[in-house]
């Protein structure tokens, strides 16, 4: 836990703009396929393997996005 000392006081300067990732529908495909494939366990691997399948397509082309846009920012970002 920080010291009181430790916590800053000031405000950020204005006109300092906040980074917010851009919208995707990456996570909802990316929940789907996960559920599909905790669904299809007890079901059969034929719903196994396409869930498993769309879950990590969707998270890969989600990490690089990410990794993509955290480039992008400024050097002195510090967010």
């Amino acid at each position: 836990m920080a010291a009181p000392e430790d916590i800053a006081t000031e405000a950020p300067p204005a006109g300092e703009q906040i980074h917010l990732p851009q919208p995707s529908i990456l996570p909802l495909i990316n929940a789907v396929g996960v559920s599909i494939a905790i669904i299809g366990i007890p079901i059969s691997l034929v719903l196994v393997i396409p869930g498993l399948v769309v879950f990590f397509v969707t998270a890969a082309i989600w990490i690089r996005d990410a990794r993509r846009e955290m480039d992008e920012l400024p050097l002195d970002h510090g967010h």
